[in-house]
């Protein structure tokens, strides 16, 4: 059993985000259960890389003095899987905004879905969403598009060091990639569909890994709480 003294020295803990739990929500649980468990008026916690409500799986929460290891975290490699689905887009690249646009799949073949995931390995340009956490003139930019300001976004280049179809359900296409820090995985979505000469948009996300930190070892918050 961790004590008092443990976590105000600094843990590294592994958390199974669930889904539609903002990654504050996740940090905000842990901090209450430490802080009534051991009667302690204030502790420093923090996460290392936001996962967007809609998405489940690994978060990493450092607390105490491993709060200062945060930024050596989120530069590491990542995993995901999840679900792009053909043949329309949304505002958001994801679910969190309705279908804009519809488009035909007919000529989507699972060959040209293989072939295409050749042309997004290696080093690529990325324009973030506009429905992102990314700031700009101080303000987050979800904020400014669900005032629908019009936002110019500066591509931005990542890395996409592994990219595997794993089954293919049209108009639903099942993924796994591996990536450096700072990639969309909705913009992948979003130019994956634009790619084919259709459309898409993530239907489902899941982080695995973050470095050699795996999902399989974390627990979700209410199971971290009843076992503190």
């Amino acid at each position: 059993m961790k004590t008092k003294d443990d976590f105000l020295n600094g843990q590294i803990l592994l958390i199974d985000k669930p889904l539609e739990w903002s990654s504050f929500q996740a940090v905000n649980a842990l901090k209450w259960a430490i802080r009534r468990k051991f009667n302690i008026k204030k502790i420093k916690i923090g996460h290392a890389g936001t996962l967007d409500p809609l998405a489940t799986g690994l978060l990493i929460i450092c607390t105490g003095k491993f709060t200062k290891k945060i930024p050596e975290l989120q530069g590491q490699v990542k995993e995901y899987t999840g679900t792009f689905t053909l043949g329309a887009t949304t505002p958001s690249y994801d679910l969190e905004t309705e279908v804009d646009h519809s488009f035909p799949v007919k000529h989507i073949t699972e060959e040209l879905i293989k072939a295409t995931t050749e042309q997004f390995l290696g080093e690529i340009e990325q324009v973030p969403p506009i429905f992102s956490a990314l700031k700009k003139d101080g303000k987050r930019m979800y904020e400014l598009a669900r005032e629908g300001k019009k936002i110019e976004i500066k591509s931005r280049i990542v890395q996409i060091f592994e990219f595997e179809i794993t089954q293919i359900n049209m108009p639903k296409i099942d993924f796994r990639v591996v990536c450096s820090k700072g990639t969309y995985i909705r913009s992948l979505a979003h130019d994956f569909g634009q790619a084919l000469q259709s459309g898409a948009h993530l239907s489902a996300l899941r982080r695995t890994k973050i470095g050699d930190f795996n999902v399989i070892n974390a627990v979700s918050p209410l199971a971290f709480k009843e076992n503190l």
